[in-house]
């Protein structure tokens, strides 16, 4: 019997590691779409901060959660974060929002809002879906699941470069510590935390472009 269940990629791993810029390439060459969650949560964690409410105060994020309407539109072919009617990609990059996201991201409320939306999306169409914990909650069945890694100094390098690259002053030492202490918050956080599926196949990029490891990813489909 033939399934006319939409083929998905789950692509895990941690904070630096290439994710979305591979996903987004394998998106492109296999003509499927991209959907970035960690966007998703980025504008949740943007939503916080412009209220006023802290990260770290779990009873606040999720009591307030509900006010945060966020949903994903694709405007010329780009993926377009909207929070509350406002499109927020350029906002929701910078290192305060991340941090934030990393902490409300670990809050119930906060994830069952999003993975609702990320698996009505993944059910009606081919999607390439990366995140944190796509492939042992959100796609639990999908098609393919890679789990994508890379050394601690590699991903922080990789970080340093993207903020060189816009101008923005910092601190590679800072950013290892800072990529170190959010792998610990997501692989210890009480909900979904980061760990590899049990079914899926690692791909260590600390030696490959973007490039590469999207053609290999490819060629596992």
């Amino acid at each position: 019997m033939v399934s006319n269940r939409p083929k998905n990629i789950a692509i895990d791993g941690p904070a630096g590691a290439g994710k979305s810029t591979v996903a987004k390439l394998v998106a492109k060459k296999l003509k499927m779409i991209y959907v970035d969650t960690g966007a998703m949560y980025r504008a949740m964690a943007l939503f916080m901060l412009d209220e006023g409410i802290s990260p770290d105060d779990r009873e606040a994020v999720e009591e307030n959660a509900i006010r945060a309407d966020i949903c994903i539109k694709y405007e010329n072919g780009v993926q377009c974060i909207y929070l509350n009617g406002e499109n927020v990609n350029d906002r929701i990059r910078s290192g305060e929002v991340s941090m934030a996201a990393s902490k409300t991201s670990a809050f119930k409320a906060v994830r069952e809002r999003m993975v609702a939306l990320q698996k009505e999306l993944a059910a009606k169409n081919d999607v390439v879906m990366d995140g944190r914990d796509i492939g042992t909650c959100v796609l639990p069945h999908a098609y393919l699941k890679v789990y994508m890694t890379a050394p601690v100094s590699v991903r922080a390098k990789r970080r340093y470069d993207e903020n060189m690259a816009k101008g923005i002053k910092s601190d590679p030492e800072e950013i290892e510590k800072e990529i170190r202490d959010r792998d610990h918050r997501d692989m210890t956080r009480e909900e979904s935390p980061l760990r590899k599926a049990w079914d899926a196949v690692v791909l260590d990029t600390g030696n490959m472009t973007a490039e590469e490891a999207s053609d290999r990813i490819v060629s596992w489909m």
